[in-house]
């Protein structure tokens, strides 16, 4: 039986404004890592990283919005500075292209400076991979709050990265350029809920929830 549940470990970082949670997920053994969702405050990650005695080996995007993504480029050369080697970016899906290379501009609207636009190293796509330390996530496009958006599960640990697909009793909006509801619905239907009620899920905002608690309870899903 694989020791992967034990192994992986997780931390959290509420950045930017907006308190979006990047976090730190990292093989305990090897002490190697991914962050995801840099989405600013570049030296708290850093910082956070020293303490945790770990080595980057990539950084993960759900999605382009840029409180997710605004901190992936200068994270990305600092990095590299530190370590020597490339430290890539990987996701989203392609389709998201258009919201990373305006970055900037997005924060610039929201009355937010500071903020980098990206280019990944690497688009994800529905039934790609990627390794934290070894411990493989499945990567799931799961559009509808953007149209490249990705979520990332470990399906040993039952556990996923669901940036702002769904949150605990919400779900994420589609007001923002290039949303579709009924695609962000069919999603969560079709792709995460069938993963597992047991399936823990850290969204890109607020509290951890699973997929079995807001099947019953989430007001977007609950069946009139």
């Amino acid at each position: 039986m694989s020791d992967t549940p034990s192994r992986l470990r997780l931390a959290v970082l509420p950045v930017t404004p907006l308190q979006q949670n990047c976090s730190i997920v990292f093989d305990e053994a090897s002490k190697r890592a991914a962050v995801t969702d840099p989405g600013g405050d570049v030296d708290q990650i850093l910082q956070a990283l020293d303490q945790l005695g770990v080595r980057v080996e990539r950084i993960l995007l759900t999605h382009g919005h840029f409180d997710h993504a605004g901190g992936a480029t200068p994270l990305k050369a600092a990095l590299e500075a530190r370590q020597g080697g490339v430290v890539p970016i990987e996701g989203p899906h392609v389709d998201d292209e258009f919201l990373l290379s305006r970055v900037s501009e997005a924060a610039a609207k929201w009355g937010f400076s500071g903020f980098s636009s990206v280019a990944p190293d690497r688009w994800l796509t529905d039934g790609d991979t990627v390794s934290v330390g070894g411990i493989p996530f499945e990567v799931i496009h799961c559009p509808g709050h953007s149209p490249g958006h990705v979520v990332y599960f470990q399906r040993e640990a039952r556990f996923a990265i669901v940036g702002d697909v769904i949150f605990a009793g919400s779900i994420g909006r589609t007001d923002l350029p290039r949303g579709d509801h009924a695609a962000l619905i069919a999603s969560i239907r079709d792709k995460l809920l069938p993963l597992g009620d047991d399936v823990g899920f850290l969204p890109g905002h607020g509290p951890t929830s699973t997929f079995g608690q807001e099947r019953v309870s989430n007001p977007f899903l609950v069946d009139d």
